[in-house]
């Protein structure tokens, strides 16, 4: 991604996060950047199409990091870890993005569907990492899908806990947290 075309996406990401999708106009986003009109549209044909690309693109770095992470441990547990783990990561480091994606989940515009279409997938990820360790008598025989969406939502709550404390997050500190909670639910 060139200068210009990452500045768009990084000022976008930011103002979606911080007034919405809705509040947030193209003569906003091109002012901030400081480029045309035209510059934008050299790079993205809309707003929609800029709020495309953040959420697929940051979804697709959660999966590609769950992934390769999963991939070298094979304890089903220490692959949930893992995920507990990288999805605080992301959370924190990305907080403006996944903002974005899980403020736009519900509705019924195409942006609402597509947020939901990524987040579901991801989660399809995880539910199948907990089906295997089921299968492999790790993983407490419970529903898939129900586990996946705690462990989200667990790790996604450390953006209450910023707003409620108003406290940077300490990675290691939430991860503990989160990790004794959600671990000691799925161990058999």
């Amino acid at each position: 991604m060139n200068k210009t075309k990452r500045k768009i996406f990084e000022t976008a990401m930011q103002l979606f996060a911080d007034k919405g999708y809705e509040a947030t106009s193209i003569e906003e986003i091109t002012a901030t950047v400081g480029v045309a009109k035209g510059t934008l549209y050299y790079h993205f044909s809309s707003k929609e199409e800029i709020f495309n690309f953040l959420v697929e693109e940051g979804m697709k770095l959660l999966k590609n990091s769950i992934q390769i992470k999963t991939d070298k441990v094979s304890s089903y547990i220490d692959k949930i870890r893992a995920i507990i783990l990288i999805q605080i990561k992301v959370i924190v480091k990305y907080e403006s993005l996944i903002t974005i994606i899980l403020s736009q989940m519900w509705g019924k515009e195409e942006r609402n569907k597509r947020s939901r279409q990524y987040v579901f997938e991801y989660l399809n990820i995880v539910e199948k990492i907990v089906r295997e360790g089921i299968a492999k008598g790790e993983i407490i025989d419970r529903s898939p899908e129900i586990i996946a969406s705690e462990i989200f939502s667990l790790t996604s709550s450390c953006l209450i806990y910023k707003l409620k404390t108003e406290k940077n997050i300490d990675i290691q500190s939430m991860y503990k947290e989160i990790e004794k909670i959600a671990i000691s639910g799925i161990m058999k």
